[in-house]
């Protein structure tokens, strides 16, 4: 089966374009909608998995809203001398029920934004080791809004029966409508 010359270059004609097609249409049509159809997939897990937060908010809203009326009723008081008082009677209640003695307190104040400030405070206290930790732990489970920022322990004895404790603490004062006093 012999070919003329003419009918074999019409059919690597036919051949080549085809194979032309093929490509463009890959490039054009076929690349496209493999690139959308992997767009539309990752949207789709995104948004699924943002449905699914959701749902775990909307089921603990009730838990969420109760924690966050404590943290804001339990916030500083907006006026400063007042703020300042709430917290040196929350070092004297925690340092009388820890056997703790505190040496000094130097507070100052920080306005981070227009919703909140903090009341920042450098504590030094002195006691053992068994008093300071419990003096740690009423400070981190007492309601009022305060966190522990930073601590140093050092020793006072050689034997270690009297450590010093250098405690960076922050008290939260918000500007928002409910909160503190």
């Amino acid at each position: 089966m012999t070919m003329n010359p003419q009918d074999r270059q019409r059919k690597l004609g036919w051949l080549a374009a085809a194979a032309l097609g093929i490509l463009i249409g890959d490039q054009l049509i076929l690349g496209p909608l493999i690139k959308g159809w992997k767009s539309r997939t990752d949207t789709i897990a995104r948004l699924s998995k943002q449905v699914t937060q959701g749902q775990i908010l909307l089921d603990r809203e009730t838990g969420i809203r109760q924690r966050w009326d404590q943290i804001r009723t339990n916030t500083l008081s907006r006026q400063i001398s007042v703020a300042e008082g709430q917290l040196l009677k929350a070092f004297d209640r925690w340092s009388q029920e820890s056997g703790v003695g505190v040496g000094s307190v130097r507070p100052q104040w920080k306005r981070l934004d227009d919703d909140h400030t903090t009341l920042e405070c450098r504590v030094d206290a002195f006691g053992s080791l068994a008093n300071l930790t419990r003096f740690l732990y009423l400070i981190e489970t007492d309601p009022l809004a305060v966190k522990i920022e930073a601590i140093e322990i050092g020793t006072r004895d050689n034997e270690a029966q009297q450590l010093t404790l250098g405690l960076q603490i922050s008290g939260l004062m918000l500007h928002l409508p409910g909160s503190g006093s």
